[in-house]
């Protein structure tokens, strides 16, 4: 029996200790539910190790990166790392981004109940923000998600790199809703310098980011990484199936 491929778990990296805090207790949490597979950690910035540190040692892993959207990171550092692990104990998988999906809009509904948001206030879906076209896409489409989830129109704001900046979208919902409270859905995944930049943007409320550092990891966001992971496993082997298949007919074609 093929044993089972390890997991790399690769987030962003943060210099906070309570994003270091929450992102290391989802990656327990998700090693807690994968009993029996080797589970290890990586990042794109500012912690070590890296990816092709990561990788170096776990040539054969699926990453899933534990990103809220497939920007620059996804499709180019990771893939690139992907392409160039070592392929003795064959090549390593890279999974999807953990959105656009309807649990986060779950949970950011939740993080927005906590923080005392109802249905009277104006909502604004705060993001990193990307020059990665495919990334602003993929928060728009969870704008538009949340947005249904809520009943009401939410714009999206960037605090970094796209537009509209952050705190011209709040200016931009408070100027349409003079009577209402301006609400941020912080659309991060851990506690740490955006999500700073993020609670000084001008709103009346701000959301916690989607882990938190003194609260038990959500099952659901557990659970989408085991889903991404389980993806690109399935694409994989059916992809393999597929060549597999072909070979059999032409070796069968030809001693016919």
């Amino acid at each position: 029996m093929t044993p089972a491929r390890p997991v790399a778990l690769v987030s962003h990296g943060t210099s906070s200790p309570r994003g270091r805090t929450a992102v290391a207790a989802l990656m327990d949490a998700v090693a807690a539910r994968m009993p029996g597979r080797r589970v290890v950690s990586g990042f794109v910035d500012v912690q070590q190790p890296d990816l092709a540190t990561t990788l170096a040692r776990a040539s054969s892993a699926v990453v899933v990166p534990l990103l809220l959207s497939g920007g620059y990171h996804v499709h180019v550092d990771m893939r690139q790392a992907v392409a160039s692990a070592d392929r003795a104990a064959g090549p390593a998988l890279l999974a999807a981004a953990l959105g656009p999906d309807d649990r986060l809009v779950d949970l950011l509904s939740s993080r927005l109940k906590e923080a005392g948001v109802g249905g009277d206030d104006a909502v604004v879906l705060g993001a990193a923000g990307s020059s990665d076209e495919r990334a602003v896409a993929d928060c728009r489409d969870m704008a538009s998600r949340l947005s249904s989830a809520l009943g009401s129109r939410v714009d999206c704001g960037f605090i970094s790199a796209s537009g509209p900046r952050l705190a011209d979208a709040v200016r931009h919902a408070r100027a349409h809703h003079p009577a209402r409270r301006v609400a941020v859905a912080a659309y991060l995944l851990a506690p740490g310098y955006f999500a700073e930049l993020a609670a000084a943007c001008g709103a009346d409320v701000v959301s916690e980011p989607l882990l938190r550092d003194d609260a038990p990891t959500p099952q659901s966001l557990v659970d989408i990484v085991l889903d991404r992971c389980a993806a690109v496993e399935r694409e994989a082997d059916d992809h393999v199936g597929g060549v597999r298949a072909v070979a059999d007919r032409e070796l069968a074609a030809a001693l016919s």
